[in-house]
C-alpha cells in the first residue's frame, strides 16, 4: 500500500531534527482542517497595557471577540510559513478587516505564518476568514457582558455550543492565559462546517474557573 505525500513529509521532519539538517518545507494547500481562533479582546487589552494595539484597545469603540486567526492545520500539528505564495500583502487588505481583525501588524503576521499555507490568494483567504467569522453566533452573555465575570471553560463551551447548532464540544477549545478567558478555538473544515478535532479539544484551558475582563468602555 502506497504511504500518503505526509507520511514521508513527517519522516523528514524527524530525521532532520536527529541529522541537523534541513526538513522539507511544508505545502499550501496541504492539511485536513481549519481552525479560527477568536480572541477575547478585553483579556488581551488588560494584559498588554501600553505596548496593547492602540485601534484595538481604543475605549471610545471596544472590541469583544475578534478574528486571531484561521489556521490550516493537520490532523497533528500545522503547518506554517509555506514557500511559494506573496509574503506582502497590500494595505488595504488590513484595512478592509478592521472591523474583525484590528490589528494591521496581526493580519500581515496571520497571512505569511499562516494564510500562506492554505493555497488560496491573499485576498481569498481573508475573505474566507470573514466568512468563517460570520459563521459563528457569539453567545449573548458576551455581547453584552459591561462587568467582570467569571465562568469555567466548560461553561463558555457550552455558551457557544448552544448559540451554534451543530457545533459540538469536541470541535473546540477554550483557552486562558492568566487566569482570564483568552481564546475560543473552534474546528471547520475545507467548507467551513463543523467538526471534530481532538488534538485542538485536548489543548484546552484545565482552570475550573476563569475571569472574564469587560470592555473598558469610555
Amino acid at each position: 500500500m502506497a504511504l500518503s505525500t505526509r507520511f514521508w513529509s513527517r519522516c523528514a521532519v524527524i530525521l532532520a531534527a536527529l541529522t541537523g539538517q534541513p526538513a522539507f518545507a511544508d505545502k499550501a494547500g496541504d492539511f485536513d482542517f481549519y481552525v479560527l481562533a477568536l480572541s477575547w479582546s478585553p483579556t488581551y487589552c488588560k494584559q498588554a497595557g501600553g505596548n496593547a494595539n492602540p485601534h484595538q484597545c481604543d475605549v471610545s469603540k471596544p472590541f469583544r471577540f475578534v478574528v486571531h486567526g484561521l489556521w490550516p492545520q493537520y490532523e497533528r500539528g500545522f503547518p506554517e510559513s509555506c514557500p511559494g505564495a506573496p509574503q506582502r500583502i497590500d494595505r488595504w487588505i488590513a484595512t478592509s478587516m478592521e472591523d474583525i481583525m484590528p490589528s494591521h501588524s496581526l493580519v500581515f503576521h496571520e497571512w505569511r505564518k499562516h494564510g500562506t499555507c492554505s493555497g488560496l490568494s491573499p485576498e481569498a483567504y481573508f475573505e474566507l476568514t470573514r466568512e468563517a467569522f460570520e459563521k459563528i453566533t457569539i453567545p449573548g452573555a458576551f455581547r453584552t457582558l459591561d462587568k467582570r465575570g467569571k465562568a469555567a471553560p466548560a461553561t463558555v463551551e457550552k455558551a457557544f455550543r448552544l448559540a451554534n447548532p451543530g457545533l459540538s464540544d469536541d470541535a473546540m477549545a477554550v483557552t486562558c492565559d492568566r487566569g482570564e478567558l483568552e481564546e475560543v478555538r473552534i474546528c471547520l473544515t475545507k467548507d467551513l462546517e463543523f467538526r471534530a478535532c481532538r488534538e485542538v479539544d485536548r489543548s484546552g484551558c484545565r482552570a475550573g474557573s476563569l475571569s472574564v475582563p469587560p470592555p473598558r468602555a469610555r
